[in-house]
């Protein structure tokens, strides 16, 4: 007996790699001897480092960097198994949980902390990187971070600009000539799923300002800031960074990465299957075990367990998905790839309770150890 166990962390429960521990004891109650490969799974937001690092025996790395408000933060990325890839979610040094309620202001608020880790990345001797975008607290076009690898944006007067999405009407010249030279060695592949051009109706701030701490009319200020960057970065560079699906992810960084460092926006998940080589780990697999806090419709556009069940669904093999909570559109995923799904609440219980982390493991044993008590007596 094989069995692949790749979860999702069950969002303000239990991580993938504890959550996983407790899906192997299940299966060992029964098949003591049975093959168990642990892929802890995220879709290139929250958990992503964690889990690619575990997957890979990679390392974390702690260092400070200039946070979304420009004081000091402490960051975490990871250096992969290989120790030339770093992965980074971009919300460690610009995240909106960084900034309290009160002061979130995408005017003011900097991606300057991102470059800064990837620096530190690059010092260490990566050259490889694999990028989370989402969560952060900025809109400004990911120039924070370009500033911090040495790319300087000037004003009329010949003049820096500063830090914030309030500087981007001012920049009208962009000089390459102190861009880390290391950077022309180095390869980015960024998790990206949101399709938003960078400015417009659809674009960064109209979207995604509000929730940052936008007013109105900063929206429309922030907008022309980045309609007018645009138009720079055009005139300068002759790139579009406007019309590119997922430019405006993070407060325009996917503009950031694609036109200034030739970075691949890519499906979060498909992006961190590919890194974990999840493929060649279900070679010979009996079953795959999958699962994420709730699968609902949103599982089936895209997100973490769906990209496993497309890859098993190939390779025939059945697919089990685990979830305390099963929402109505559930069923639709039967037809995507997951053979059958289970919520692994056993009795009635308050959402606190059952958000309780040992709680959380104990059913997800327990689930599993009575599947797979069936699955013995039938096989």
């Amino acid at each position: 007996m094989k069995v692949l166990i790749a979860i999702d962390s069950f969002k303000g429960s239990i991580t993938s790699i504890d959550g996983s521990e407790a899906i192997a004891l299940g299966i060992k109650d029964i098949y003591q001897d049975a093959e168990i490969v642990t892929i802890p799974l995220a879709d290139g937001g929250e958990g992503t480092v964690e889990a690619l690092v575990h997957a890979t025996a990679g390392q974390l790395v702690e260092t400070k960097v200039t946070g979304p408000l420009q004081e000091k933060v402490v960051a975490v990325y990871g250096i992969l198994g290989d120790e030339k890839t770093a992965v980074i979610e971009v919300a460690a040094a610009c995240g909106l949980p960084l900034v309290p309620q009160e002061q979130r202001n995408p005017a003011v608020t900097t991606t300057y902390g991102v470059g800064e880790l990837i620096t530190d990345a690059i010092e260490k001797g990566c050259r490889e990187f694999v990028i989370g975008l989402g969560g952060s607290a900025t809109n400004d076009a990911g120039v924070g971070m370009l500033q911090a690898l040495g790319f300087r944006f000037l004003n009329q007067q010949n003049e820096e600009a500063g830090l914030g999405g309030q500087v981007l009407k001012t920049i009208h010249k962009i000089d390459v000539t102190q861009v880390n030279p290391k950077l022309k060695g180095c390869t980015f592949k960024v998790a990206c799923d949101v399709n938003n051009f960078l400015y417009g109706p659809k674009g960064a701030t109209h979207v995604f300002g509000p929730q940052k701490g936008a007013t109105p009319d900063m929206v429309k200020e922030l907008d022309e800031g980045l309609k007018h960057f645009a138009q720079v970065v055009r005139d300068e560079r002759g790139t579009d960074i406007h019309h590119i699906t997922g430019a405006g992810a993070a407060g325009g960084l996917g503009a950031a990465f694609t036109g200034f460092l030739d970075a691949k926006l890519q499906s979060g998940i498909e992006l961190v299957l590919e890194v974990t080589g999840m493929e060649a780990s279900m070679d010979g697999a009996d079953f795959v075990i999958t699962g994420e806090g709730k699968l609902d419709g949103q599982t089936s556009m895209g997100k973490a367990p769906l990209g496993v069940a497309k890859l098993a669904h190939h390779d025939r093999i059945p697919v089990i998905a685990l979830a305390g909570g099963v929402g109505e559109e559930t069923a639709a995923l039967n037809e995507l790839g997951i053979t059958s799904y289970f919520s692994i609440m056993n009795a009635p219980m308050s959402l606190e309770e059952a958000m309780d982390s040992k709680m959380t493991y104990q059913n997800l044993r327990l689930t599993t150890n009575q599947l797979f008590r069936l699955i013995k007596s039938v096989r």
